[in-house]
């Protein structure tokens, strides 16, 4: 695991022994002390934030073009098809035209919905902060979130972090109305829309918005957590009677506002109703990393 190195090695790495690790050479103002490593994820973000964002490391080579970071596992299946799309949709003739990504797929990262629902004391955060500053040393420039959810802790992550973080939904909600969307429906998590995620990214952009009756989300909720996590194919009977709701509603476009959703695009072919927000976060990724998509 990234700094973590046995007894004998330089004083300049994160040593574990015994049970316990602790930070070496950190700033004379600091001085180590042993982490059980029940505290693993509490431990790792003290070094970090000392090592690197302290100025203790040893300075890195500047990489020669831009370097994306995904910062995944949320869920697996996601983050795995957003890699698969990156790559479908570059011109390239060659190993060389792809951009250079890194991936952390954390899927042991505590649910987001259940955190923000107030089902779980998990705190992601922690684990998404040590996440990112990993892809950052291993020499991301950019990062990407493939998790709709993950976004309610997007500004505190942007922030900590040095590098520029894509926002998903807001560049999604952005791409909606320049597609001519003047109201659009809401397909997502109750976490996301708890957190009025996509709310407020139409507020901003002022377009109206919709989301599906109590009963149609429950509906929702089901096909990302009963099916789609789960490897099975969508129930589209339920997945249908959601966006039959969302139309009755007036909504002209539909956000797949969730990353599992948009492996019901993939899988059932639905059609130009949609925007998904995995294709948002792709194009604009690939942007980022100076290249022009094709296939979209």
């Amino acid at each position: 695991m990234l700094g973590l190195a046995p007894i004998g090695c330089s004083t300049d790495t994160l040593h574990e022994n015994a049970g316990c690790f602790f930070i070496a050479n950190l700033p004379k103002t600091r001085k180590p002390s042993p982490l059980p490593l029940h505290n693993f994820a509490a431990g790792l973000i003290i070094y970090y934030k000392c090592y690197y964002k302290e100025g203790c490391a040893t300075a890195q080579t500047k990489p020669q073009k831009q370097v994306l970071g995904i910062l995944g596992g949320l869920g697996p299946a996601a983050s795995c098809y957003l890699y698969q799309m990156l790559i479908d949709h570059t011109p390239a003739s060659c190993d060389q035209d792809h951009i250079d990504i890194v991936i952390s797929s954390r899927a042991s990262t505590p649910d987001r919905t259940a955190f923000i629902m107030g089902k779980s004391k998990d705190d992601p955060f922690a684990v998404m902060e040590q996440d990112g500053f990993s892809l950052v040393h291993y020499g991301a420039t950019v990062l990407a979130i493939p998790c709709n959810t993950a976004h309610y802790f997007y500004d505190r992550l942007a922030e900590a972090l040095p590098v520029p973080v894509l926002n998903m939904p807001r560049l999604t909600v952005a791409d909606a109305k320049a597609a001519g969307c003047t109201k659009l429906g809401i397909l997502a998590t109750d976490g996301t829309l708890a957190a009025e995620t996509y709310q407020l990214a139409c507020q901003a952009q002022d377009i109206d918005w919709a989301v599906p009756s109590e009963e149609h989300q429950q509906e929702v909720m089901s096909v990302i957590y009963d099916d789609i996590k789960q490897g099975k194919r969508a129930d589209m009977a339920k997945f249908g009677a959601a966006v039959h709701d969302l139309k009755k509603q007036g909504c002209d476009m539909a956000v797949l506002g969730c990353t599992e959703l948009s492996l019901v695009k993939r899988d059932e072919h639905l059609g130009k109703f949609f925007i998904d927000s995995t294709e948002v976060l792709c194009r604009h990724a690939l942007e980022a990393c100076g290249v022009e998509p094709v296939g979209f």
